[in-house]
């Protein structure tokens, strides 16, 4: 197959030291959580399953826009196709054509564990015993280098730099035989959070793990079922979702049928909440509830915690404008749109030097003044990481004449990086890390300045206490941070 030539982009990155609020200078973190990954898989007995896959994908672009690829089944072999960029530049219409089969899996890609690259795009392929095997994963390990040092010691090869190969090396260590096996015995040495598509020539196999922590859904397509990290790439392709897939839970699909086992006793539940907070899309149901409702539900909180006389309510966009509706609402303030997006520069725009990138955060985001002059402005955001976004878009708002401007964040402070996923800025780099909401006004620039509380958003999501992974503001962790591979379970695995 013809490869298709890709170049890297970059991360749109502010310089702190411009901002004239936060230390620092060069290449910094991201500043805010950077979306996941998402994962799809499709068995079909009736259609060719890579126009879904493309259409599926596309649906789940907003967890990952550095690389994508799918892998299909043609009954005999495996063949995929994976390049650098977004679904509609990896996937054209001629890779398409060339992928033939009633069964794949897709991934798009942000990286977290692993660099941006090409050989750690997804999904993978390998050989084995029994044939060849794919994976596509969502989520990150805490033990994954201690398993793979173990299984390089025993003469394993490894050619990414990701996790999601140990994953894949340790299946077929633990029984190159039979996929649903493997996997089910691999899940119960992985420490982390993970949901996991994989396939072999006859059965696609969907795996969660068994804190819950990411997210894995089961839908039905005609005649044939879907498994993907939201119900939106289900919705979308006008299938049904039967239901999310349980912590711990298996299922396999093949010629045969839908079938469930729980492959890892399940442990205390710990849904990702920057699911509802950000990653998710709107139309999305994570954990039983929409992802609109509960970002509807945080304005309603956030309006009971915090009120403050302001003319005017505006949401940061994209993710802070659900909120803002809720609180306009709950308090009684007219909601308007006073940033405008523009969606039409995508990654490739921003470029690494600084001034080019300074131009490229104006032309993507920018003020409406006629909303904003002479006005009290109270504007929602998701969540700070490391404030230079907040501060910049603060700066927009004042130099379009707001009389004063204040500031709700739609998640608690954002103390902790995370282990689970999503790539976050090291602890010295949040902005929340020792600090108090004053002298993060202060640093921002806002007048005001008020972050949603711990219990107001277990209130907003409505799950009840202990089923959310709140680490990220709490520094409580479900699973340890520094996990170690049990090296007795290691030395039962036959070379």
């Amino acid at each position: 197959m013809k490869a298709l030539q890709f170049h890297q982009t970059q991360r749109c990155l502010l310089s702190a030291d411009e901002l004239g609020c936060l230390q620092g200078s060069g290449h910094q973190p991201a500043d805010r959580p950077e979306e996941e990954c998402g994962v799809i898989g499709i068995f079909h007995p009736d259609t060719d399953v890579a126009p879904l896959l493309y259409l599926g994908l596309f649906a789940l672009q907003h967890r990952g826009q550095e690389s994508a690829g799918i892998t299909i089944s043609t009954g005999q072999a495996l063949a995929g196709h994976r390049g650098m960029g977004l679904v509609q530049t990896v996937l054209t219409d001629e890779v398409l054509d060339t992928l033939r089969g009633r069964m794949g899996i897709g991934h798009v890609r942000y990286s977290t564990t692993g660099s941006s690259h090409i050989s750690n795009s997804q999904p993978l392929m390998a050989r084995c015993a029994s044939g060849q095997w794919a994976l596509a994963h969502n989520g990150n390990l805490v033990n994954a280098e201690s398993l793979r040092q173990e299984m390089m010691s025993r003469g394993a090869v490894f050619q990414t730099t990701t996790d999601s190969e140990v994953i894949l090396n340790l299946a077929a260590w633990l029984n190159p035989h039979s996929l649903p096996d493997a996997a089910a015995k691999a899940a119960n040495m992985l420490q982390g959070g993970y949901a996991l598509a994989l396939m072999d020539r006859k059965q696609l196999v969907g795996l969660r793990d068994p804190n819950g922590i990411r997210p894995l859904c089961v839908g039905a397509i005609g005649d044939g079922y879907i498994l993907a990290s939201e119900s939106c790439a289900i919705t979308n392709l006008k299938g049904k979702v039967l239901r999310e897939i349980a912590p711990g839970e298996m299922v396999v699909i093949d010629e045969n049928g839908v079938h469930f086992q729980q492959a890892v006793a399940p442990r205390a539940n710990a849904l990702c909440s920057f699911e509802y907070i950000y990653f998710a899309r709107p139309d999305s149901v994570i954990g039983g509830r929409s992802a609109y409702a509960v970002r509807k539900a945080i304005g309603y909180q956030l309006a009971q915690e915090y009120r403050v006389d302001v003319d005017v309510v505006i949401g940061a966009p994209d993710s802070g404008i659900t909120a803002a509706l809720g609180y306009a609402q709950a308090a009684g303030i007219p909601y308007e749109v006073g940033l405008l997006k523009n969606r039409y520069i995508g990654r490739t725009f921003i470029q690494p030097h600084q001034q080019l990138r300074d131009l490229g955060v104006q032309i993507k985001l920018n003020p409406i003044a006629e909303v904003l002059r002479d006005k009290r402005v109270l504007v929602i955001d998701d969540s700070i990481v490391r404030g230079t976004t907040s501060a910049r878009m603060v700066q927009m708002i004042r130099s379009a004449g707001a009389a004063s401007v204040h500031m709700a964040v739609a998640s608690p402070p954002y103390r902790f990086p995370c282990y689970y996923g999503i790539d976050t800025s090291a602890g010295a780099d949040l902005i929340a890390c020792n600090r108090s909401e004053q002298e993060i006004a202060q640093l921002i620039g806002v007048d005001s300045l008020h972050y949603l509380s711990q219990d107001g958003l277990v209130e907003a999501v409505g799950l009840g206490t202990g089923q959310l992974c709140l680490a990220c503001f709490s520094g409580e962790y479900p699973v340890l941070a520094q996990g170690q591979i049990d090296k007795r379970r290691m030395e039962r695995i036959q070379i």
